[in-house]
């Protein structure tokens, strides 16, 4: 039987396992050696994260054929307009080419954990939160997608993959999900 972890990868962890300098890895967190790491968050984005033994469903969840789609959630500067949102949704050029759409939405501030350290706060900028649906996964996808549009993201927690979903998983916390 195949394991598969749930795990909620805090704030300023590494998604690996080899040690770096005195950063936190995912070997602070797991002693188990067969697991492996099905994509990738970086240091300073938050939530799901799956870990599996299992090579094909590893292959299955971050090869870009399957297209999994990965849903987050995204503290951004400013209040995005209607015409920011539909960029978003119909793809955004970046240097590496032109995005696939994404499912957007503003919603209302989401009920989650306090982040340390905290995001940087501004008086004068608000800020506002977007659902966040793609199927893509490049490197730091959906921070540079929002920077295009203007609106720079400052918190970033992915909830979904495929059919995995966060939960009620607190930091740090992980679950067998098979």
């Amino acid at each position: 039987m195949s394991k598969i972890i749930l795990f909620n990868k805090p704030f300023n962890v590494l998604t690996q396992f080899r040690p770096e300098g005195d950063r936190l890895t995912l070997a602070h967190f797991f002693t188990d050696q067969s697991l492996r790491v099905a994509g990738r968050l970086d240091r300073d984005s938050e939530g799901l994260l799956l870990l599996t033994d299992d090579g094909i469903l590893n292959a299955r969840m971050t090869h870009p054929t399957h297209k999994q789609t990965k849903i987050y959630l995204a503290q951004v500067e400013g209040i995005p307009t209607e015409a920011s949102l539909q960029l978003l949704r119909d793809g955004v050029l970046l240097n590496d080419g032109l995005t696939l759409p994404a499912k957007i939405k503003l919603i209302d501030e989401p009920k989650v954990w306090a982040r340390t350290p905290a995001i940087r706060y501004r008086a004068n900028l608000p800020t506002s939160w977007l659902e966040i649906g793609i199927t893509e996964g490049r490197n730091r996808q959906v921070r540079r997608m929002t920077a295009a549009v203007g609106h720079p993201t400052l918190r970033l927690i992915r909830v979904q993959i495929g059919e995995y979903k966060l939960a009620n998983l607190q930091p740090g916390e992980f679950r067998n999900a098979g």
